[in-house]
């Protein structure tokens, strides 16, 4: 069997598997968060933290509870990691310094789970299950709130009521994320996953010598770290660490699993307005942009010139025997296109329009289908922006759902797309100019490095202020410097847009339904979904062109 046709075989079963689980998920999430009922465990849960879970909000209640309870994981997580050296099971390593330590904590609250560090070689058990696991849980149940915060938006009318984020929160980790990861840690292990708390072996290596190497809960933290949309592994190759994901099998079962929530979030959206059209309108446009993306990024891998690299099937520096370059490539989009991160293969090492691509799709705002949550509300926004366009056009006030969107509401859609162009080229030009930020540039002397070590800073800081986690090889990112702000960007990226959602979800709650009429843009229809393809190429995709055409861009036309 040819690589290619291996690759297209692996795509159609992956899709196959997405359409069978995408109407029973889809449906059992809205039950979860429109259910008035509350589980045992959740009422001691409630009791635990002293909320009231059937009390109402308000979006700054709403933003109160998801700021506060985040800005505690940050906290928690900072001193975890600062008291590692003192606690069991460190397997020896020492407490992380302080600029490391807030970069980490920022980093696996904001969903990013960005990683400056080896993992095998810096966390112990305790960080890595108490710490990091569990921020793998709550971050990604986090940003689904928020979305069905954004939801419910545009189903209530003239109440401003959210519900309530405490519920939602702890629904979203019991009833769906713990149950489906059970299930997936199950799966992982039976297919040589490794799922242990031993200590640091000594291994003897095929060629002579020998290698340290040390196990841990791996199987456990790596379905959550791609069920929830975040990214960072126990191990430095992250999967495609063989303890990671041991075989073709667990690669593509991973890649569903990164895919699996963002796109059933869909169906759920329908479900709770009322309409389910809407949904599939929203999937369509999701799912195009990711089939788009997946048959450019293997059609630009297979077809990498040259005899060396065409002998051997295309372009596999960097990648996985066991996975070759279609699978490779099907998982590079699937991680870039959400804010998981995590990785199979090495991402500096795809071609230069391959690593143009996987910058693009985050600087999409990685809403095809986008991170847990987060893709869902970023496509919501880019809906309410689309339906404005159109509305200019036809000199008619602009309907979503059957709310009005006025002036209000397009400047919070206008700031929430804002803030992350602005974080990221901001502190990239920064970096370019300062003396400490390029000596992090390790290949300054190979052919091309200036338009790849630009490369590396951009990808940087898209990963960061997007919430992806995934990063370009050859950058030292470890120096306070970087810690520092791609800490920051990774908190401003995450929260800031948060801020903006929850007030538009606010403001639409708030408003009395418009009765649909002959002139109302029908939302539900392929026009409207190919208005919403081409709006957000345009609008996000061209604000990143010159930085594009400087990196990727430049390096693949040389």
């Amino acid at each position: 069997m040819s690589p290619i046709l291996a690759g297209v075989l692996q795509l159609i079963a992956l899709i196959a598997a997405l359409t069978l689980a995408y109407r029973p998920l889809g449906d059992y999430m809205a039950a979860v968060y429109s259910s008035p009922k509350h589980l045992r465990i959740e009422k001691v849960v409630y009791r635990c933290i002293g909320a009231n879970a059937d009390a109402e909000m308000r979006w700054p209640a709403y933003l109160r509870g998801v700021l506060a309870f985040s800005a505690a994981g940050v906290l928690l997580l900072y001193l975890l990691q600062r008291v590692q050296g003192g606690m069991p099971l460190s397997l020896g390593f020492a407490s992380i310094s302080p600029d490391q330590a807030f970069n980490t904590a920022a980093s696996f609250v904001a969903n990013t789970n960005w990683q400056s560090y080896s993992g095998e070689q810096a966390m112990g058990h305790v960080v890595q299950t108490a710490g990091l696991a569990v921020q793998n849980f709550v971050s990604a149940a986090t940003g689904m709130a928020v979305a069905v915060a954004l939801v419910r938006g545009f189903a209530r009318s003239r109440t401003g009521d959210l519900g309530n984020f405490w519920a939602d929160l702890v629904r979203g980790t019991i009833r769906v994320l713990v149950p489906i990861a059970v299930v997936g840690a199950l799966v992982l292990v039976a297919c040589g996953a490794v799922q242990n708390f031993s200590g640091i072996h000594e291994v003897g290596q095929f060629m002579g010598g020998s290698q340290q190497t040390n196990g841990g809960a791996v199987a456990s933290q790596e379905v959550i770290k791609e069920l929830g949309t975040n990214g960072g592994g126990v191990f430095n190759a992250n999967s495609a660490h063989p303890f990671e994901n041991p075989d073709a099998f667990t690669n593509l079962f991973e890649i569903f699993l990164i895919l699996v929530i963002p796109f059933a979030l869909t169906r759920t959206f329908g479900k709770l307005v009322g309409n389910v059209k809407q949904g599939y309108a929203v999937l369509a446009t999701m799912g195009v942009i990711w089939l788009g993306f997946t048959a450019l990024m293997m059609w630009t891998e297979f077809a990498h010139g040259g005899p060396a690299l065409q002998a051997a099937g295309a372009a596999m520096e960097g990648k996985e025997t066991r996975f070759g370059v279609g699978s490779s490539a099907i998982f590079s989009v699937a991680t870039t296109l959400t804010s998981t991160g995590a990785v199979d293969s090495f991402h500096s090492s795809f071609t230069a329009f391959g690593g143009g691509i996987q910058l693009l799709g985050m600087m999409l705002g990685e809403i095809a289908p986008g991170g847990v949550g987060s893709g869902l509300y970023g496509m919501l926004v880019m809906a309410i922006i689309a339906v404005f366009i159109a509305g200019l056009m036809v000199g008619r006030t602009p309907e979503y759902l059957g709310k009005k969107i006025g002036t209000r509401e397009i400047k919070l859609a206008a700031c929430y797309i804002l803030i992350t162009p602005t974080l990221v080229l901001g502190f990239t030009a920064a970096s370019m100019v300062l003396p400490d930020a390029l000596g992090s540039m390790l290949n300054t002397k190979a052919l091309g490095a200036g338009s790849h070590g630009f490369s590396e800073v951009l990808y940087a800081f898209t990963s960061g202020a997007n919430n992806n986690g995934s990063a370009f090889g050859g950058l030292n990112a470890n120096t306070p410097w970087y810690n520092t702000t791609i800490g920051l960007a990774m908190l401003l990226g995450r929260f800031l847009p948060m801020v903006f959602v929850l007030a538009l979800a606010g403001s639409l709650a708030e408003q009395k339904p418009v009765p649909e009429t002959a002139g109302t843009l029908r939302t539900e229809k392929p026009l409207f979904a190919g208005l919403l393809v081409g709006t957000i190429l345009i609008i996000t995709g061209l604000t990143y062109f010159p930085a594009l055409a400087l990196g990727p861009l430049a390096e693949g036309l040389s």
